[in-house]
């Protein structure tokens, strides 16, 4: 870690949406903004998402970058002990573990943050930005 990197949440550099699919489940990771993006490349892999999953995850990660949307398209296969309708986890289905992706740390300098925040890119009006 470099001397002046600082650990945040995913959630602070990015917005994620999730779903399940018999026993996997498939996340779309997405920067607010070109800067935001740079930083999902450089910090999140499948070797970290396993990790950050371990506990629920016996399955494989995969990952693409699609730089055309800002985002970072995650599959967990294997993470719903069989398929989500005879899983006995309580509410841990694609909906739940977006929330859980967007816990997982990242390391980044503060002003590489702060750049991953501002001008974000979409269509929501600049005062509902934040």
């Amino acid at each position: 870690m470099n001397a002046n990197n600082i650990k945040v949440p995913l959630v602070k550099v990015a917005h994620a949406r999730s779903g399940d699919k018999a026993d996997w489940v498939d996340f779309g990771l997405f920067a607010w903004n070109q800067a935001g993006y740079d930083l999902l490349v450089r910090e999140v892999s499948a070797e970290k998402v396993q990790a950050h999953f371990a506990p629920w995850l016996p399955g494989q990660v995969d990952i693409w970058f699609l730089p055309n949307i800002l985002a970072v398209k995650i599959v967990l296969r294997g993470a719903l002990q069989g398929c989500g309708a005879r899983n006995l986890r309580l509410d841990n289905l694609g909906k739940s573990m977006a929330a859980a992706l967007l816990r997982m740390t990242i390391e980044a300098a503060p002003d590489e943050v702060q750049a991953a925040t501002q001008n974000k890119v979409g269509w929501w009006p600049e005062d509902q930005a934040a």
